[in-house]
């Protein structure tokens, strides 16, 4: 067999494995959880904290340090929790109808139940985008996630 035919042939393989390999792996990029927990679709958080409480009990507060959002900025993002003390704090921020990138920072214990991390969005070159920041709490077994949904640029 020639060996340029070998060699296309073992790149034809490898391309084969990683195509497989990251379509197994591609859950893993996706916010898992036992339990979600819908918060009020009425509350805004470009104008608002909004609060929702956990079905095992206790309460839950997301904040955005700068409201309007903005993008391509940092800015704090704020989660308050009281009735339980969760042994992890992330907030996932995906875009509603284009894939922006992972951006899911785990956000520090500030005390007293406050969790905070700084965050940039990245910008949407038609200017408007919605996302969806959802909040994933590990507390003993349990993954709750909490899915809230908001819009930065022009139509704010």
């Amino acid at each position: 067999m020639n060996k340029k035919i070998l060699m296309d042939l073992v790149g034809l393989e490898l391309i084969a494995l990683v195509a497989i390999v990251g379509y197994r792996l591609s859950p893993m990029l996706l916010p898992k959880a036992d339990l979600t927990v819908q918060p009020d679709p009425a509350c805004n958080l470009q104008r608002e904290a909004c609060r929702v409480a956990l079905p095992s009990g206790g309460e839950l507060t997301l904040s955005m340090g700068t409201r309007p959002v903005p993008l391509v900025k940092p800015f704090e993002v704020q989660v308050t929790t009281s009735g339980f003390s969760p042994q992890r704090v992330l907030v996932d921020f995906a875009g509603i109808d284009m894939n922006m990138g992972l951006n899911r920072p785990q956000l520090t214990g500030r005390g007293e139940g406050r969790y905070a991390a700084e965050v940039t969005l990245p910008v949407c070159i038609t200017g408007h985008m919605d996302w969806q920041a959802t909040v994933l709490v590990e507390s003993g077994n349990e993954r709750v996630a909490i899915p809230y949904r908001f819009s930065t640029g022009e139509h704010d």
